[in-house]
């Protein structure tokens, strides 16, 4: 085992800490920095280096579409299928074939010619995209076969999730690669805004799919994400169906549900690029007038019928995911993947004693943030968020949660069984009146700031305390032995995969937050990242990522839903930039076209069109 384990241990240890730059309201990882300069560096490589020369299939005087020449020679006929069987007149079957048969005919899905201008490393992106989902895919199953925790207790598991963590990472950057060279190609020309729409919601299901993703791993970084980003979900109402801290809801949604929408938007919009074919390069005059606009329209939409070159479709995606899974095989060998593991209440117990106790108490107490937090766990009022309206409050309490029974008096309850001493303080507590128990409380929780620990003893100054010392100086016993972390995660029962109460019991303390900060993770640390040592993590959440570094934003009690509700309105500009005249003129005024299809300018510059 030491030899597998020196073969496939990382040659580069990220799980060193990471260094951080700020600039204005923007604030980035080292790791994170170098992954959005590599994008940027392969996105200009695209549009600079020249296109390897392939030999064109069809040639004609005629210019292309989107110019002002209108000539054209007649396309290539369509094959037409094989004569129907006689009598098959009205069947379904023959009707749904002829339609499918009209709408993609087997040359257009699988197309060995391509229109000329179609010769930029540009176009490169959309299939090195679908290589890495690929990739994703089948680390992911390779995962799947040694179980949920393979990873975490095995070297060659581990390396699988290293795989399938830079496998995610290369998907990631060529789908938002591929998004931004057809934003500035004005791809959704030519009735092509579904195709720039199901685009955009693949990459927006692949968000969702990483995120689920993340939470599915049950280390500190899930742990964390969980807690943090459970506050931003609860605020728009869905934290009661959408629990992020039910990392088995979270492992379900990540590897079943959402693969399914992702690969059902990714096959949809294959198959509108099969139909509509590639958008037809820009006018090199910029706008147009009316009447022109009009005629560019038209030849946009209209049938390619210029020159064409060869164009080997199932060559380059075999090259492509070969591509990927050597960078995907070397990233995982040379940098491995994050394994901070988790915290727990018993960790947290034995080296923070004090916090602890601290921690309890005030569930104890009901003064905790989970006490007060509100919908979706209890009806206070500290946590919730409203625009106008409180979706939060209308959802309602759907994972009800009493701390002090929850987390201090149904364990010990557990235990008082085979304690006399326990039962008999258990007892005094619940059966005196809540002005007695807030006072006994009030008096703990003063004492507690002279606590003192002898031998791992707890030593507390004597107060007025009554039952309380005994009730939480068993409770810490039963936190440093383990005993606590079996009994809140058993509070859900069957599967034991919701870790709602461990993780909103340490949320209420310190030494979370001080483990989270210790790795720059706090929000005002990691700008558009959120991941632990040196490792990229989500550059492509800049978006959501983007409102808290803004001055107002980051500080406002409903920050997490002016996030969402920015976040959502820029994601439906961007859905709709085909239809708004403003957006979709950019790519226009911002000529990185000209880069995109520069052979194929200078081809008809050179022939005289």
């Amino acid at each position: 085992m030491t030899s597998v384990s020196s073969m496939v241990a990382a040659i580069i240890n990220l799980n060193q800490p990471d260094h951080y730059l700020s600039w204005s309201i923007f604030l980035v990882s080292l790791s994170n920095l170098i992954v959005i300069i590599v994008m940027v560096a392969i996105f200009s490589l695209a549009l600079l280096l020249p296109f390897p020369h392939v030999p064109q299939s069809q040639t004609t005087s005629a210019a292309p579409g989107g110019t002002d020449q209108e000539a054209r020679e007649p396309a290539e006929p369509v094959k037409r299928a094989s004569a129907p069987e006689p009598g098959s007149a009205g069947m379904w079957t023959r009707a749904v074939r002829e339609a499918w048969l009209r709408v993609l005919p087997p040359e257009r899905l699988l197309p060995d010619s391509q229109p000329a201008y179609v010769a930029s490393w540009v176009y490169v992106f959309g299939v090195a995209a679908l290589a890495g989902l690929f990739m994703a895919i089948l680390s992911g199953a390779l995962i799947a076969i040694g179980g949920a925790s393979w990873w975490e207790t095995n070297p060659i598991g581990h390396f699988f999730n290293s795989m399938h963590m830079w496998s995610v990472e290369l998907f990631m950057a060529f789908i938002a690669l591929h998004l931004w060279a057809k934003f500035w190609m004005a791809a959704w020309r030519g009735k092509r805004s579904l195709t720039w729409i199901s685009g955009l919601l693949a990459f927006l299901a692949a968000i969702v799919e990483c995120f689920t993703g993340y939470l599915s791993q049950q280390n500190f970084d899930s742990q964390w994400i969980a807690t943090n980003g459970k506050d931003a979900i609860n605020a728009t109402g869905l934290g009661g169906f959408f629990n992020l801290m039910d990392f088995g809801q979270m492992l379900l949604w990540h590897v079943v549900l959402l693969p399914l929408v992702l690969v059902g938007i990714v096959a949809i919009h294959v198959l509108l690029v099969r139909v509509r074919g590639v958008s037809h390069p820009l006018p090199v005059r910029g706008p147009r007038s009316t009447m022109s606009s009009r005629k560019a329209r038209l030849s946009d939409a209209a049938e390619w019928t210029g020159p064409r070159r060869h164009y080997d479709i199932v060559k380059e995606a075999s090259i492509a995911t070969a591509v990927v899974f050597i960078l995907t095989l070397a990233l995982a060998g040379i940098f491995s993947s994050p394994d901070l593991p988790s915290v727990t209440i018993r960790t947290w117990a034995q080296v923070a004693p004090a916090d602890f106790l601290g921690t309890a108490a005030s569930e104890l107490a009901g003064t905790s943030e989970t006490a007060r937090y509100g919908p979706p766990y209890n009806h206070g009022s500290s946590n919730v968020q409203q625009l106008g309206i409180s979706l939060q409050r209308i959802a309602g309490v759907h994972e009800p949660i009493n701390p002090a029974q929850a987390f201090v008096l149904s364990p010990l309850s557990t235990v008082a069984v085979t304690d006399p001493g326990l039962a008999a303080a258990l007892k005094k507590y619940e059966s005196a009146p809540p002005a007695q128990q807030k006072a006994w409380d009030a008096a703990y929780e003063g004492a507690l700031d002279k606590v003192q620990f002898r031998a791992g003893a707890v030593i507390i100054p004597p107060a007025n305390d009554g039952p309380v010392p005994t009730l939480l100086s068993t409770e810490l016993s039963l936190a440093r032995s383990g005993a606590l972390d079996a009994d809140l995660i058993a509070r859900h029962a069957f599967y034991g995969t919701n870790f709602t109460y461990p993780l909103m019991f340490m949320e209420d303390g310190s030494y979370f937050a001080q483990e989270a900060k210790a790795q720059h993770m706090y929000g005002t640390q990691w700008g558009v990242m959120n991941e632990t040592g040196s490792y990229p993590g989500q550059p492509w959440l800049w978006l959501y990522t983007l409102w808290y570094q803004v001055p107002g934003v980051g500080t406002s009690p409903n920050a997490d839903l002016y996030a969402v509700a920015l976040t959502g309105l820029g994601t439906l500009l961007l859905l709709a930039t085909p239809f708004l005249p403003g957006i979709s003129d950019l790519p226009r005024l911002v000529p990185i076209y000209r880069l995109v299809w520069k052979q194929w300018y200078g081809r008809q510059n050179n022939s005289g069109n």
